[in-house]
C-alpha cells in the first residue's frame, strides 16, 4: 500500500507543478488570442494534469479511498512552496497558518 500512497503523493506534487506553470503562462503577454492556449506551458501543464489522472486512477486501485483525499490536501502546500521558489511570491502569515492546519490535520489522521 506503501507504494500506492507515494505514487499520489508524487502526483499531487506535479499536479501543483501544473497549476504554477499555467500561472507563469497567464502571467506573460502572447502575441494573440490563441497563443494564450497554444504556448508550451499550458500545453505541458494540461499533460501533467492528464498524466497525474491516470496515476491517481492507478494508485487508487491499491489505496483505500479514505486516504486519496488526505494525500491530494498537499496540493496546497506543495503550491505554496513552488509559488515561492518559482514565482517569487511572497507568502503571509494566513497562508502560513492555513498550510500549517494541514500538515497537522493529515499528520493526526493518519497516526
Amino acid at each position: 500500500m506503501m507504494f500506492y500512497m507515494m505514487i499520489l503523493f508524487v502526483a499531487t506534487f506535479f499536479s501543483a507543478f501544473s497549476q504554477v506553470l499555467l500561472k507563469q503562462s497567464a502571467l506573460r503577454e502572447h502575441k494573440s488570442f490563441i497563443f494564450e492556449y497554444l504556448n508550451w506551458r499550458v500545453i505541458l501543464a494540461y499533460g501533467i494534469a492528464f498524466a497525474v489522472l491516470f496515476a491517481n486512477t492507478y494508485a487508487y486501485t491499491g489505496v483505500e479511498m479514505k486516504y486519496g483525499p488526505v494525500i491530494d490536501t498537499f496540493t496546497y502546500v506543495f503550491v505554496m512552496l513552488l509559488s515561492f521558489f518559482l514565482l517569487k511570491e511572497k507568502f503571509n502569515r494566513g497562508q502560513l497558518i492555513g498550510n500549517l492546519i494541514i500538515i497537522t490535520g493529515v499528520l493526526v489522521y493518519t497516526l
